[in-house]
């Protein structure tokens, strides 16, 4: 049995484009990670934004602490609360805001497109289809 552990204090920083005021993290995930998941954790100070733009993946969100806004590209809104989520399917544009005073912290759990594909054949490994 192989277990990742994900420590906060170990976790590493990146600066997603078109995100402004959001701090996020990777728990799992990052340059050298092969796990078929990532999972970040995002913190948005008030007034903290991602524009407008597709979700490379189907994806989900969690809202852990705080009340973040959701909006579709018709401009339609879904007020997300503490423990409240929204999965987005592959291609969808949102953006993402915390309208509140207060910060709010968000997981981000989306496939990680560097991932090995099991269905492959590995190196070595005969291809044998009919």
């Amino acid at each position: 049995m192989t277990t990742d552990i994900a420590r906060l204090v170990q976790a590493q920083r990146f600066e997603p484009v078109g995100h402004h005021d959001v701090g996020p993290v990777h728990l799992f995930g990052g340059e050298r990670y092969d796990g078929a998941v990532t999972v970040a954790l995002s913190h948005y100070l008030p007034g903290g934004r991602a524009d407008m733009s597709p979700v490379p993946a189907e994806t989900l969100y969690l809202v852990l602490t705080g009340t973040l806004t959701l909006t579709d590209a018709d401009g339609r809104t879904e007020t997300l609360n503490t423990l409240d989520g929204a999965r987005l399917t592959s291609g969808t544009p949102r953006s993402v805001e915390n309208r509140t005073n207060l910060p709010a912290s968000m997981l981000v759990i989306r496939p990680n497109p560097a991932a090995p594909n099991p269905a492959a054949p590995s190196a070595g490994t005969p291809d044998v289809r009919p």
